[in-house]
């Protein structure tokens, strides 16, 4: 035997021994990171892979156990990974603030899980602040679904605070920084105004007297239009640092407050009043947000606050992921997807549905840190933490996609006992009597590489010949080089959903009815969350 053909061998029966068969693609992905000689030999590895995993899958499990990974002795728990520390802990008020323009999505966990972290650490306080000042951009729903979205993940908020409940305490405090000469109004043409600060000039609304800024700011009450600004530096090399608008006008109805105001605040202003206002000692947040903190601290030195402690950690990209509140929502309303829990995508509804465990949001983010660097999200290690979390309360149950149908000839009544978990002998077997004359259904595609009156291994129940429609009884003892079948009796038809929009077919054993709305492993095709007629594919 070569060696390239004995490599190839050893990793297929690994795999087949651990996960029930082996697979093409995966072997050959184990080939080349345990071999990398074997990747300028791609060419002589595609023309053997396919014999090499036909062979594996066609022999006994009995034959395969010695390369079944040795199951590792239980050790201690670690303890658990610790952030590091927080400067001024003595009180510890914490706030997380999405825009309530959809519920939250993977995207949002992040920030959730790091400061909900902080909070239990240091038994703090954590405030969810809901930040409602643009009426354009405002789903009504969106206040109670985020709300639903904390309770799933087993996060508790201390306080809940509405930004549009406040808007008086915006206008007293912007009444404040006028009074003392940092802030000014301008009813000028915006491009002018955005104009010269570009070239650091100042707009000559800017210099007036505050008396005469605070009537300005009382006619914008009274119907006029304008902004309000905030000073800053102009000779700032970054522009983006240069005079903010701090409140605008907006003349669109808010789902909660109607047309009772026009003059909103923007993010910097308000956000800057509440973290004060409120208590708010540490701000965990993305580095994206370092302008943001400095336009901020403007507000805090004008009215002479102390500044919360600011922590920037980095950014991070989730590839080939769809989190654009927007974008998502035209595409329900354009019927493209059913909902926002619709399996393909990564809202936190939608990847509730699909059988994901809260833990492992929160896990996932304590332990990729609040380090300044950014990172890349990887679905492959969310989903290997996930499966620590699921694997030993998941039930295994045989699934056959796209089933041929035969009928079984025996001279006695057999005995399935196939264990609901390999590793957890508690909860005991799926039991079923199987009658000559029963309906056994079997995958279709496993079926093309064999001939009419090849011998096969029902799972858990016995070997059978099978010609034409019919599978006759042969015996109970493994036999070497049978392929072994998943299959089905008494069923129930069920299709899985996959989050790139594939749908397979076919039939589970009928003995899930106590089961739904929980997780399965699905038998060679990967765990999957049950809801009715439908399985919700979640990983492998």
């Amino acid at each position: 035997m070569s060696d390239l053909r004995q490599k190839l061998l050893e990793l297929a029966m690994s795999e087949a021994a651990q996960y029930g068969e082996a697979r093409s693609k995966s072997v050959i992905g184990k080939a080349m990171g345990k071999h990398p000689e074997l990747r300028s030999s791609a060419q002589q590895v595609m023309q053997v892979i396919d014999e090499v995993i036909d062979e594996v899958n066609k022999m006994d499990s009995k034959d395969l156990e010695l390369y079944k990974p040795k199951k590792k002795k239980k050790q201690e728990k670690a303890k658990p990974r610790e952030l590091p520390p927080l400067n001024k802990t003595e009180e510890v008020v914490l706030r997380f603030a999405p825009g309530p323009s959809g519920p939250l999505h993977l995207g949002h966990t992040r920030a959730l899980a790091l400061n909900n972290y902080y909070k239990k650490r240091y038994d703090g306080k954590l405030v969810l602040r809901l930040e409602d000042t643009n009426p354009n951009a405002i789903d009504e729903k969106a206040y109670d679904l985020i709300q639903e979205d904390l309770k799933w993940l087993g996060i508790e908020a201390d306080e809940v605070i509405v930004q549009s409940d406040r808007i008086d305490i915006y206008y007293e405090v912007i009444r404040t920084i006028i009074s003392n000469g940092g802030a000014y109004v301008t009813k000028s043409d915006a491009e002018e105004w955005r104009e010269l600060k570009r070239q650091s000039k100042a707009h000559p609304d800017r210099n007036r007297n505050p008396e005469v800024q605070m009537k300005e700011f009382d006619s914008l009450l009274d119907g006029d239009n304008g902004i309000v600004v905030i000073k800053t530096n102009l000779e700032d090399p970054n522009p983006a640092l240069r005079d903010f608008v701090a409140l605008r006008i907006v003349d669109s109805s808010h789902p909660l407050q109607g047309d009772k105001y026009r003059l909103w605040p923007l993010y910097n202003f308000a956000v800057a009043v509440d973290d004060y206002r409120l208590g708010i000692t540490h701000v965990l947040r993305g580095k994206d947000h370092l302008n943001n903190t400095e336009k901020q601290r403007w507000i805090y030195k004008y009215l002479d606050w102390e500044e919360p402690e600011f922590i920037h950690y980095g950014l991070v990209a989730i590839p080939n992921t769809n989190l654009k509140t927007s974008k998502i929502r035209e595409s329900i309303t354009n019927g493209e997807f059913t909902g926002w829990d619709d399996c393909r995508l990564a809202t936190i509804k939608a990847l509730a549905r699909r059988g994901y465990s809260a833990e492992t949001f929160l896990k996932y983010w304590e332990n990729s840190g609040v380090k300044e660097v950014d990172i890349k999200f990887s679905w492959q290690n969310f989903d290997a933490l996930n499966k620590d979390f699921i694997d030993s309360k998941s039930r295994r149950l045989f699934f056959v996609p796209n089933p041929t149908e035969f009928t079984l000839e025996t001279d006695k009544d057999l005995q399935k006992e196939a264990p609901w978990h390999p590793d957890n002998k508690e909860l005991g077997n799926r039991e079923e009597t199987i009658f000559s004359g029963s309906k056994i259904y079997l995958p279709s595609k496993d079926l093309e590489s064999l001939d009419n009156g090849s011998e096969i291994r029902l799972k858990n129940l016995c070997n059978v010949i099978m010609k034409d429609k019919t599978l006759s009884f042969s015996g109970f003892e493994h036999k070497k080089g049978v392929p072994i079948f998943q299959w089905c009796s008494s069923n129930q038809a069920i299709e899985v959903w996959y989050p790139d929009g594939e749908r397979v077919s076919g039939l589970v054993e009928d003995n899930i009815s106590l089961l739904d709305k929980h997780v399965v492993q699905f038998e060679r095709t990967g765990f999957v969350r049950l809801e009715g007629e439908k399985a919700f594919f979640l990983h492998r």
